[in-house]
């Protein structure tokens, strides 16, 4: 069978990456390397140029950083860009701000050369395949979409003079532990996917559990942006934490989320390392599977964007045992991947659109649950 090799530009103001990434990825022999740039203005004559059909982008460049790169290569050309970003609070911000501006992917930048092995060779190589045949112009138009959305609803909210307000948190302590819970997995185009999402969720919901694919020290900037625009408390998930109603919880990057038991019919989390599951840590299978042990027929599941099938396996469970599941539709998903397998496997019983998706998810638990499980 007729495989045709992907022809990547690395951007990156390191000679030391770049040459990691380079010697890594020349070695396989379905990927060619054909440039390299050091800064933004490089990498964008390279990019109209060599026409490549992956770029991997580096966060913080000189001349040109890598949002203004971005966009200039954006539009010009609809290629499937990966972000390159430190593990830094600043280089996590600007990745999600990125994947807001139409980068499809990214990976933390390696710190070490061990690192460097498992990270580029593991992570980058699956990105770099995966992505490479991505509706780019399909995607910047759902992200375009859903920015003039958002502009067009803040606007009404500011000529009616209603300022949106977070609620003070409530310590967890104060509230019972619920009897419901929602587990949702997510993955490629989840965060700018969730930000749309959870901007008009409505209070009160029961607690929700998040696994979203992230490398480590990203999610607690990630969950950090969702809290800052939702009527949710969103945080990042650690061990020991209680799900109370109208909050959520986000999966750390590089590490396994389970719900356990907590009283009579609540549930507390663990957050664990351990080996890969469907590729990934966090699992969403392994989530929703130890989630269904506690729910049984009091979970709702969510299955969105992203690519692979983490979460299918999850999403059967929770239907075996009573529960109800929801699927991202195609046409509103940024990668139809897990959400696709899931439905097809027969493991969803409603799709959904972005658009609608915080009315359906309340509709939904209205059904499940009585008009009282939403406020």
């Amino acid at each position: 069978m007729y495989q045709r090799t992907l022809r990547v530009l690395v951007v990156d103001d390191s000679k030391l990456i770049q040459t990691l990434i380079c010697d890594l990825l020349e070695e396989l022999p379905d990927i060619d390397v054909v440039g390299t740039a050091s800064d933004g203005k490089e990498a964008v004559r390279l990019a109209k140029s060599l026409k490549p059909d992956v770029i991997t982008l580096d966060v913080q460049m000189p001349k040109m950083d890598g949002l203004e790169t971005l966009d200039a290569i954006l539009s010009d050309q609809a290629i499937p860009v990966i972000m390159v970003s430190a593990t830094t609070q600043l280089g996590g911000q600007i990745t999600l701000e990125a994947l807001d501006r139409g980068a499809i992917d990214y990976i933390a930048k390696p710190e070490g050369l061990k690192e460097a092995e498992t990270t580029l060779r593991t992570e980058l190589v699956r990105k770099i395949r995966l992505v490479a045949d991505t509706d780019v112009k399909k995607v910047l138009s759902i992200r375009r979409e859903r920015a003039a959305k958002r502009k067009e609803r803040r606007g009404k909210l500011s000529l009616n003079q209603e300022v949106k307000t977070t609620p003070p948190p409530v310590a967890p302590a104060d509230l019972k532990a619920s009897d419901k819970c929602i587990a949702l997995g997510i993955s490629t185009g989840g965060p700018p996917a969730l930000a749309s999402m959870f901007e008009v969720l409505p209070t009160g919901l029961p607690p929700i559990v998040i696994v979203q694919h992230m490398p480590a020290n990203f999610t607690k900037a990630f969950a950090g942006r969702l809290n800052s625009l939702s009527r949710v408390q969103v945080k990042e998930a650690e061990t020991g934490d209680i799900l109370v109603p109208g909050h959520a919880y986000l999966a750390p990057g590089g590490m396994h989320l389970e719900v356990q038991k907590h009283g009579r019919d609540g549930g507390k989390l663990l957050v664990r390392e351990g080996d890969y599951v469907s590729g990934h840590r966090p699992s969403v299978d392994v989530m929703m599977t130890s989630a269904v042990k506690i729910y049984k027929d009091r979970l709702l599941g969510i299955i969105m964007t992203g690519m692979g099938r983490d979460g299918s396996d999850g999403c059967k469970e929770i239907r075996a045992a009573g529960g109800f599941v929801l699927g991202q539709d195609e046409a509103t998903s940024d990668v139809y991947g897990m959400n696709k397998v899931a439905y097809t496997e027969g493991n969803v019983d409603r799709q959904f659109s972005l658009d609608d998706a915080a009315t359906t998810i309340a509709t939904q638990v209205r059904r499940m649950w009585g008009s009282a499980a939403v406020s």
